[in-house]
């Protein structure tokens, strides 16, 4: 098996899911000292080819777009992902050239580059002063709609709900919608259980890291933890609670889906997504959302891993396994609820939930797209975000559309921009009109001749996350 002590370089690498490259990326960036005195550079002939635009913004953020020679005047503001703060306007390089021969013109930014990838401080008023520095060089677009891939999909939801003025509609892909804190916990969940029951003498520490490579170091334990716990009966039942915890889906790719009540199959789909490297990914991240937030932003002190279990779609598998393992689960869930001790910083979780949550709701209307088994950021998110915005009284402005595919965006080009024409739609006539169901949006995608599409009706299950926050 690989191993996963990952460096930063390789963190980044990992990372490439989630910060796609910009459609037309250049190297020459016009730099000022405001966003309006910028000096847009043509990168192009004029031709029919884009113009490529490209500047600073006044806290040092830098900022593109592509205009098409024959601009439709909807201008698509994107919001990358988690990862380096590099400016995107696109979440693909397909489908950036795929909107920009439809006449879209696509502009994004990078966030702080000083600070951590978790950018959430920065995002909103940094991609609000792109569309700003956008219209001072290419002139006011007639409708701006805002597009959010990952964690851009929470910066996305925020600007749906905070930007009225400035955004006519919002389209989000994989959007980590739950927020920072709720991803913190029930990612806590899942490592504390894989330390105390799979690694228990070595003492890991899970939260307040001090640099990344602490974070990367304990990473890569507890993915050794996991890889030696696959062999035996007992270790793959304690893995699919963990995994229980993470909302970890149990469909990997290159595989079918595993059969109702297989739990060895589930099981076994399950352990695919930990081996490709899950836990070197997220566990890195939360050092980074600390960074942001000032200190530790995730507890299990008083957490009831019992009830935990119960609310997930996974508790009959963990219990099939535990039963062939001849494990005691109860003993197992008790342990864990008795040595559940850690405890957040109450500042740092106060300053996530004010810069890192969604859904309180919305002043625009807001398509999500999810894949159904997206192993970073579960389908279960778009749970949580419904109930939010519903409890706001603004659920008649959100739709929610899934895709039945294993992966992280891992969205075709045709999907995306059904997606667009299926919110201009909303936007422009003041009414879904049905556009945004399984079956339009999959006659809408596959209609565009480009790579396919797999829309299907489904409906998310619970958020296992067992805490409340303000």
């Amino acid at each position: 098996m690989p191993k996963f002590a990952l460096g930063a370089a390789a963190l980044a690498a990992a990372l490439a899911v989630t910060a796609a490259a910009p459609a037309t990326a250049r190297s020459d960036t016009a730099r000022s000292d405001t966003a309006r005195s910028d000096t847009a550079q043509t990168t192009a002939p004029a031709t029919a080819a884009p113009r490529h635009l490209s500047g600073r913004l006044p806290d040092g953020a830098s900022w593109i777009a592509d205009l098409p020679a024959h601009w439709n005047g909807t201008l698509l503001l994107f919001s990358h992902g988690y990862g380096p703060t590099t400016a995107q306007d696109a979440p693909s390089p397909a489908a950036g050239q795929a909107l920009l021969a439809e006449g879209y013109a696509l502009a994004g930014s990078s966030y702080d580059p000083n600070g951590p990838w978790w950018a959430l401080r920065s995002a909103e008023r940094d991609q609000l002063a792109t569309r700003e520095a956008f219209a001072a060089v290419a002139g006011r677009p007639a409708r701006t709609l805002s597009v959010g891939q990952s964690m851009g999909g929470l910066v996305n939801a925020r600007l749906a709900r905070d930007a009225g003025s400035g955004i006519d509609g919002a389209l989000g892909l994989c959007g980590l919608v739950a927020g920072g804190v709720d991803l913190d916990n029930y990612q806590l969940d899942a490592e504390y259980t894989i330390a105390s029951l799979l690694a228990p003498d070595e003492h890991l520490r899970l939260v307040d890291f001090a640099d990344q490579d602490a974070a990367v170091a304990t990473a890569a334990r507890l993915t050794a933890a996991v890889e030696r716990a696959q062999a035996t009966p007992a270790g793959r039942a304690r893995i699919a609670l963990a995994a229980a915890y993470l909302n970890l889906p149990d469909w990997a790719p290159g595989q079918n889906p595993p059969a109702p009540g297989d739990a060895e199959g589930q099981e076994a789909q399950q352990y695919a997504w930990f081996a490709q490297g899950l836990l070197s990914f997220i566990v890195p991240a939360r050092y980074s959302v600390e960074r942001s937030a000032g200190g530790n932003t995730s507890w299990n002190a008083g957490v009831d891993y019992a009830a935990l279990l119960r609310s997930s779609e996974h508790a009959d598998e963990v219990r099939a396994l535990y039963r062939t393992a001849g494990l005691d689960l109860r003993a197992d869930l008790t342990a864990l609820t008795r040595g559940a001790r850690v405890h957040a910083d109450p500042r740092a979780v106060r300053s996530l939930e004010r810069t890192s949550t969604a859904g309180q709701g919305l002043a625009m209307p807001l398509l999500d797209l999810h894949t159904t088994s997206d192993q970073l950021v579960p389908v279960q998110q778009e749970n949580a975000f419904a109930a939010r915005v519903r409890a706001a009284g603004d659920g008649a402005l959100l739709r929610q559309a899934y895709v039945a595919r294993q992966g992280h965006c891992a969205f075709t080009t045709a999907e995306v921009v059904a997606g667009v024409h299926a919110l201009e739609h909303r936007v422009a006539t003041g009414r879904w009109d049905g556009g945004a169901t399984p079956a339009a949006l999959q006659r809408a995608a596959q209609a565009l001749g480009l790579d396919g599409a797999a829309f299907v009706p489904y409906r998310p299950t619970r958020l296992v996350v067992g805490r409340r926050h303000s």
